[in-house]
């Protein structure tokens, strides 16, 4: 009987510890996972999966957008630059997986710049380690 008890409390410990880490909760490193993005006019695209890397509990992720004309992204107050000079826009920004994000990035692809709101959604269930 003690057994039977220690068994199940055993069990009943090990599904509260897995079913609280929830989503999201990937270890430190590299992965490749799938990236929503929805907003903007539709022409444009990102490239998914996308590269994010966990660092320290904290996920950065390489968006690379199917136009090379995006001159800057921004999260909030915070401005990010293109992490490339060539090809299509890319920029490294910290992300938040399994959750919608609202960002913007700044495009020159019209006469005139225009600042784009998008949303961004990172599925850290799909996430693959590299």
């Amino acid at each position: 009987m003690k057994r039977a008890l220690v068994f199940f409390l055993s069990l009943i410990s090990f599904c509260v510890l897995v079913t609280s880490c929830g989503k999201g909760q990937l270890a430190d490193g590299s992965y490749r996972m799938e990236v929503t993005l929805s907003g903007g006019s539709g022409r444009a695209s990102i490239e998914s999966p996308a590269h994010v890397v966990i660092a320290d509990g904290k996920a950065t992720a390489t968006v690379v957008w199917s136009s090379p004309y995006y001159e800057y992204m921004q999260l909030g107050e915070q401005r990010y630059e293109p992490v490339r000079a060539e090809g299509t826009s890319a920029f490294e920004i910290p992300v938040v997986l399994d959750q919608d994000m609202e960002v913007s990035a700044c495009t020159v692809a019209m006469s005139e710049p225009h600042v784009i709101r998008y949303t961004l959604h990172f599925d850290s269930a799909s996430a693959k380690g590299e």
